[in-house]
């Protein structure tokens, strides 16, 4: 499953995710079996610690969907660790240029390829353990988001063993200058970008991916050529959801 799932990433197919940023593993296993073909546990701005982690990964298994997990920085200690407990693919953040996203493409890989330190705890289960099917099943994602990533996503996306991109449009819009983190879709520069980092993507043969709020900007982004999304967060949904059904109730 680890190896069908990285694959079909870095082929550029269609895939869709949703976000988890509270950590409960009952909810993840509840949203892993609504057909997503990944849940991503959100490791950065998330709610949830190693051990939380750990639980959503094995929730995720037991809802038979792929395990995704973005790491706080990229500090190796921190990918190896969610790859050792059975992410399949690491999304790291702030990702500024092509060393960077080396670094982070070594830290995902067995030495020679790279820098990994073995020991796969609970990854072994499910991905390899021998190194080099390892390494093979494993994703590396790096976030386009900063100005100086937007300058150089040509030779991020060229670094040999990157998976793909991915834009979080909340911290591109702030690096494009907007005033508020939801102004990114009214500039004409945020739309110039995106198409930017679509046709990067294109260019080096990587998965480009895209944050989204709502199904239909999810539409969107793989109409203007995104090959994956996820979806929003289980917080933002459980109170939209809880909101609007009270309102149904009382008829307003």
């Amino acid at each position: 499953m680890a190896t069908g799932f990285t694959q079909r990433l870095r082929s550029r197919a269609t895939i869709s995710g949703y976000w988890i940023s509270s950590g409960s593993p009952v909810l993840v296993e509840r949203v892993a079996m609504t057909g997503y073909d990944y849940v991503c546990i959100d490791l950065q701005h998330g709610l949830m610690d190693y051990a939380a982690m750990l639980n959503s990964l094995i929730a995720i298994d037991a809802g038979g969907s792929a395990a995704v997990v973005r790491v706080p920085n990229h500090d190796p200690a921190w990918i190896a660790r969610a790859l050792d407990a059975g992410a399949q693919t690491v999304v790291v953040p702030l990702v500024n240029n092509a060393a960077e996203a080396a670094q982070v493409v070594s830290a995902c890989q067995y030495p020679p390829a790279g820098i990994r330190s073995f020991g796969p705890t609970r990854s072994s289960l499910r991905i390899g353990p021998d190194p080099r099917d390892a390494d093979a099943a494993v994703g590396c994602v790096v976030m386009i988001e900063t100005a100086e990533g937007i300058d150089n996503i040509e030779s991020i996306c060229a670094v040999p063993g990157l998976t793909g991109v991915y834009v979080g449009p909340s911290d591109l819009a702030l690096a494009l200058g907007a005033a508020s983190p939801g102004d990114g879709p009214d500039m004409p520069e945020f739309r110039q970008t995106l198409a930017r980092v679509c046709k990067a993507a294109a260019d080096s043969g990587i998965a480009a991916g895209m944050h989204c709020y709502t199904g239909e900007e999810a539409a969107k982004a793989l109409a203007d050529g995104f090959t994956f999304f996820s979806l929003s967060n289980d917080l933002n949904h459980l109170q939209q959801h809880a909101r609007r059904q009270r309102e149904i109730a009382l008829g307003q």
